[in-house]
């Protein structure tokens, strides 16, 4: 998706004029709904690597014995047996030792043993059956980050052909690094983008708290510089633009992903209101059906959205 920033020849209170056309034009189709689900596929394979090389030297260790029970004695391994005995990285936290070791021996009596020469395969599936729910749970919020990666990739390729230098904050160290071009995965790790162009100062933040609205919001943009955010954040006179970025691809849960997002932006509608102010709304979807995309075209001709874009859409 691209992000435009030239002259506007269309009126400056329909914004979304300069690329949609009517409520057609946010659609998306059929080959766009098709290479989002293997895109999902992809990263899930890609989450689930570190995994899979879990389980490999899982298997290393487990075959240097010959007997289930000596698994125990096995220096390094203890956190992957409970895995393998069900228990999950949070359980685990909230077990004392004497209970993970019985989970342990409970694993080794009832389905270890049993298995007899097979046992080590037998461990291996039952490690990596437990992290499979884990990454089943992370793969819950994964269209959300499959929807920032590519919202923030654009406007970073908008800057950069633009030459307007930029900072991005980083989720991982949550400080403020210096954009370049020696780093092709900054949008993997990105929670806000800042960036000067003139006199004017814009910062986004992905996934923020909004103090007066008390909710989250998906992106918030700021009349500010970075530095100046831990501050103007407070302040609902330095908000230019908040809106919702839905980036689940599955059909049959657009209209639930619009609902959740109409009632978001009403609440920060009102809770801006409050304060005598209006900032721009926009709503950014990867799955946007015939009846969402006519309510969106609405509320955009009557101007309750300032803009709205489908994210599978490169235009």
């Amino acid at each position: 998706m691209r992000v435009y920033m030239e002259e506007s020849i269309v009126p400056p209170n329909k914004p979304h004029l300069q690329h949609l056309t009517s409520s057609e034009s946010l659609l998306t189709t059929y080959e766009e709904t098709r290479a989002g689900f293997v895109a999902l596929a992809l990263e899930k394979n890609r989450r689930a690597t570190p995994f899979i090389e879990e389980a490999r030297a899982l298997k290393a260790a487990a075959s240097k014995i010959s007997t289930p029970a000596s698994l125990i004695n096995i220096a390094g391994i203890q956190a992957a047996l409970l895995t393998a005995a069900g228990v999950s990285n949070k359980a685990a936290g909230h077990m004392e030792p004497q209970d993970q070791e019985e989970a342990i021996k409970g694993l080794i009596k009832q389905f270890l043993e049993p298995a007899g020469s097979n046992f080590v395969e037998e461990l291996v599936f039952r490690f990596l059956l437990t992290r499979g729910d884990a990454l089943g749970g992370s793969m819950r919020n994964v269209g959300g980050a499959i929807a920032q990666r590519k919202l923030t990739r654009a406007i970073i390729a908008t800057l950069s052909v633009a030459g307007i230098s930029y900072y991005w904050l980083s989720s991982k160290s949550n400080s403020w690094i210096h954009g370049t071009e020696d780093d092709p995965d900054i949008e993997m790790d990105a929670n806000g983008l800042s960036w000067s162009n003139g006199h004017q100062d814009r910062t986004i933040r992905y996934n923020l708290t909004v103090p007066f609205v008390k909710k989250n919001v998906d992106l918030c943009l700021f009349n500010c510089h970075y530095q100046a955010l831990s501050v103007s954040y407070k302040n609902p006179a330095f908000y230019l633009a908040l809106g919702e970025l839905k980036g689940g691809i599955d059909p049959a849960g657009a209209d639930e992903h619009w609902k959740t997002a109409r009632t978001s932006l009403s609440r920060i509608n009102l809770a801006f209101a409050n304060h005598g102010l209006s900032p721009h709304l926009f709503f950014v979807g990867a799955a946007i059906e015939n009846s969402m995309a006519e309510e969106i075209w609405y509320q955009l001709e009557e101007g309750t959205l300032s803009n709205a874009a489908n994210l599978t859409d490169a235009n």
